[in-house]
């Protein structure tokens, strides 16, 4: 190894020089292009990209402790953006390339960032909001082949930067594992998002995954993603298991259900990640002969509903890892064959302990449902929400993790999720679980994804809700109310049956696919759309 023997492999930037000495030309991640112009990027690929990028930081005055955004889908160029930071000690803070306006205006704001990396595509959400954003010292704009866009002479395009066949190099500069690597946002589900500062050391816990959870083989596993890198989960499962273990990677700039089984089979892939919603939204494509012929051998999720898992294995011949977690931290898994279908598992031993207490503190006994609580069972257990000691304090109240998700655990512990704090819900005394209805409507024809909420009770019970079906016809198909109604009497008990049908263009999601039912609350509250009411197709 020579004068590379004073790198640290827990810092990403480290890593990949050493990779790049060691085995420069071997291929790493692939981001698809529906195998056309597909870009195949190597350790030397990263390397040098980021470094380049670590260069023009420091020529605008970016430096160590300073933030800078990026905000793109799914490109090479985001990666070599997250590897530049650490080089010199900046701090990425990667955006949901499709906030606009007040939004992301908050993002930078708050983060108090420096700089913006931003796709070509993105740069008009950009523009809408650049005079409010004095004192950035970098704009760099990523000009991307496929979206066609003319350059401006307004900005510096990185293409530049990262065409240059010799620059200055930048050495390592930062060697403190502690040391902040990104800030990543919280969804925002519920009020302004909060930022969770990343530590270089973060990546330590990403490899025990891999080696004690993941176990994917660099020999034979090909991994898969739709999912955003801006996202904790992408980059947990996927893009850094792929960088620290040699695992091909490929990447698709952004999620979609109807091609996922074409692309495991162009690409040869073993593996890929989801989330529950986007797992139902997977199985309410039309069956094909050739479902069960792909090469996926198990799929990553987090919160398959429990109605879909035997189908959903079933169907694709896969099998599922079940696996819970937060960006803030706590972690559980249910392994291939071990736990019970709709369990996300057990922590792992001698890693984390959990807990399910009642407001007290108190644990309560198995079936009973409370909030899941969890610590480190060596080291500190900590949150740093960025900007915001008073609630990073209170998150981790006692050494306790509070994450704020009720759940049940069985008699031999393994665990269950039933729903958010205080959004559980409950209809003439039954506690309603979304995903057996959604299960149900989503087998009609006519619909590509369905999303069940409540509302308050028209009957003004406390805590009562009446059940709002919000859901989305596949293209070029409309959605008949009244069959759908049909569907849910024939399949449903009486009490399941939504009160409304809220017929949409498209569901709301997070960059996480993670559903956004307070804005389909919203705009069912102003009547917008199309609402049928149960009462007219009794």
């Amino acid at each position: 190894m020579g004068s590379k023997a004073h790198l640290n492999q827990l810092i990403c930037s480290h890593n990949v020089e050493l990779k790049a000495d060691s085995k420069p030309d071997r291929e790493i991640y692939i981001f698809e292009h529906d195998g056309v112009n597909d870009e195949i990027i190597t350790y030397k690929d990263l390397y040098e990209n980021s470094n380049k990028i670590a260069r023009l930081f420091l020529e605008k005055g970016i430096e160590k402790g300073d933030k800078y955004i990026v905000l793109m889908h799914n490109h090479p160029e985001f990666v070599y953006a997250l590897l530049a930071g650490p080089v010199i000690g900046a701090v990425m803070i990667p955006v949901d390339p499709r906030s606009r306006g007040e939004k992301l205006k908050y993002y930078f704001h708050n983060s108090g960032a420096k700089g913006v990396i931003v796709s070509d595509k993105c740069l008009p959400r950009l523009e809408e909001i650049i005079d409010d954003l004095p004192g950035l010292d970098l704009i760099t704009v990523v000009s991307r082949p496929e979206n066609n866009i003319p350059a401006s002479d307004k900005y510096h395009y990185l293409n530049e930067t990262l065409e240059k066949d010799t620059w200055e190099r930048v050495d390592q500069k930062i060697f403190d594992v502690r040391h902040p690597m990104q800030i990543i946002y919280t969804s925002g589900t519920t009020g302004d998002p909060k930022g969770v500062l990343i530590r270089n050391n973060r990546t330590g816990v990403y490899n025990i995954l891999t080696r004690l959870i993941w176990k994917y083989k660099a020999d034979s596993d090909i991994l898969y993603t739709g999912l955003s890198l801006t996202h904790g989960n992408a980059q947990v499962v996927t893009l850094f298991p792929g960088m620290y273990l040699g695992v091909k990677a490929v990447f698709s700039t952004r999620f979609t259900k109807s091609r996922i089984w074409d692309i495991c089979r162009r690409y040869g892939c073993t593996s890929f990640s989801l989330l529950g919603g986007m797992l139902g939204g997977i199985y309410n494509e039309p069956e094909q002969n050739n479902d069960a012929d792909n090469p996926v051998r198990m799929v990553i999720s987090a919160g398959t509903p429990i109605s879909l898992w035997e189908a959903f294995e079933k169907r694709f011949d896969v099998k599922i890892l079940e696996w819970y977690g937060a960006v803030e931290g706590g972690f559980a898994c249910n392994p291939i064959g071990k736990g019970p279908v709709g369990s996300f598992g057990k922590p792992v031993p001698g890693v984390m302990e959990m807990k399910v207490v009642d407001e007290n503190d108190n644990e309560v006994p198995p079936g009973e449902k409370g909030e899941l609580i969890c610590r480190n069972i060596k080291g500190e257990t900590m949150v740093d929400y960025w900007g915001m000691p008073e609630e990073s304090e209170a998150k981790v109240r006692g050494g306790w993790l509070r994450t704020g998700d009720i759940v049940h655990r069985d008699e031999k512990g393994w665990l269950y999720f039933d729903h958010r704090k205080g959004n559980e819900l409950r209809r003439a005394g039954d506690f309603i679980q979304p995903h057996y209805v959604e299960k149900v409507i989503g087998e009609h024809p006519q619909v590509s994804e369905v999303c069940v909420y409540g509302i308050p009770a028209a009957s003004g019970a406390p805590g009562e809700s009446d059940l709002v079906a919000a859901l989305c016809p596949f293209k070029g198909k409309k959605i008949d109310p009244g069959s759908i109604f049909d569907k849910c009497k024939s399949d449903l008990e009486a009490n399941f049956i939504p009160s409304y049908l809220q017929i949409v263009e498209e569901i709301p999601k997070t960059i996480s696919e993670k559903i956004l039912d307070r804005k389909l609350r919203e705009s069912f509250e102003k009547g917008e759309g199309t609402i049928a009411a149960y009462d007219q197709y009794k």
